[in-house]
């Protein structure tokens, strides 16, 4: 794209499409947090001290759950890379972060992809992709696996006016699409931007066992992690509801919530309405969901983007590739 401007032109382009991403990013989480019309700032910020959020306990309680939140995922694509290349603990921190602010506002997360992919020298892009498909579908799996357990006793416990008739209609339209795109697939003329499926498949199936099996172990330890965060949260705002019961809830939250298309900015105004729908079921008041899913979106996602804010600022293309 710039390979015919001089070096200093170059280098003034690549400052500004970085500062861009910074500046969009925090635009948009300001404007997520100011202009939100279901929960007026001011009016959380005053619910966060009336329930003593800030005490010293429950922010270093807090900061801690989403420390080891991020410390997990950054160990897991540690691990991924390593399928190829030995990396540290450190740059595995600087590459997810800062993908991280880079995709805060691309569909479902989507920039990920390519921010991961420009830590890395051309040959070996395509298999950063793969790779972070591969450490994306394992989370999925795992939100899918527990969601669907936790929904089962979800609706057992709690009745719901479902019409069952059209679920199951709507997950044999799914299974129908599903098999018809695996059978196309499965044909090894059909390629992907260039790369053909048979090559994808066979990447795959160069992987070990052990590898998937402690990429899953790293993804449950997450998921873990976050959904016990949620209960905490619910546990400080006053709910008095026991483990298991919060976590039918909240694991059926982060399935129904997960499965529906989204701009990752705006994932928490779509886990806030699914949260008010199911916890209203339970009659927990909407505004103590609502604050409670903001923060943890403040938590886990706004926190992290500004500390890789500044990695996207450093990132020097020279250097930093590997």
């Amino acid at each position: 794209m710039f390979g015919a401007l001089p070096y200093k032109t170059k280098q003034f382009f690549f400052v500004l499409i970085k500062l861009s991403i910074v500046v969009g990013a925090f635009y948009f989480i300001y404007q997520k947090l100011t202009s939100n019309e279901q929960l007026d700032f001011i009016v959380f910020w005053r619910f966060l001290k009336e329930n003593n959020v800030f005490s010293l306990k429950n922010i270093y309680f807090l900061i801690s759950l989403s420390f080891f939140n991020w410390f997990f995922e950054i160990l897991k694509w540690k691990h991924l890379v390593s399928f190829f290349k030995k990396i540290s603990f450190k740059t595995a921190t600087k590459q997810t972060l800062g993908s991280l602010t880079a995709s805060i506002f691309t569909p479902n997360r989507i920039g990920e992809y390519g921010a991961k992919a420009l830590f890395y020298k051309p040959e070996h892009r395509k298999k950063i992709v793969a790779l972070n498909v591969l450490g994306n579908s394992m989370q999925m799996l795992i939100t899918i696996i527990l969601g669907c357990i936790g929904l089962y006793f979800f609706v057992l416990k709690y009745p719901m006016d479902i019409n069952y008739y059209k679920v199951v209609r709507f997950a044999g339209i799914l299974l129908i699409i599903a098999f018809a795109t695996a059978f196309g697939l499965s044909k090894k003329n059909v390629s992907i931007k260039g790369v053909s499926v048979k090559r994808i498949i066979d990447f795959f199936k160069k992987i070990s066992s052990r590898f998937y099996a402690t990429n899953f172990s790293l993804s449950v330890i997450r998921y873990l992690i976050f959904s016990y965060q949620f209960f905490i949260l619910l546990q400080i705002f006053g709910i008095d509801v026991s483990y298991f019961n919060a976590m039918t809830v909240i694991t059926s939250m982060y399935l129904l919530s997960s499965i529906i298309p989204s701009i990752f900015i705006f994932d928490v105004v779509i886990k806030g309405s699914v949260a008010l729908y199911l916890f209203s079921i339970v009659g927990i008041n909407a505004f103590t969901i609502l604050s409670i899913i903001t923060l943890m979106w403040i938590l886990n996602f706004v926190i992290p983007s500004v500390i890789g804010s500044y990695y996207v600022m450093v990132f020097n293309q020279s250097k930093d590739q590997l």
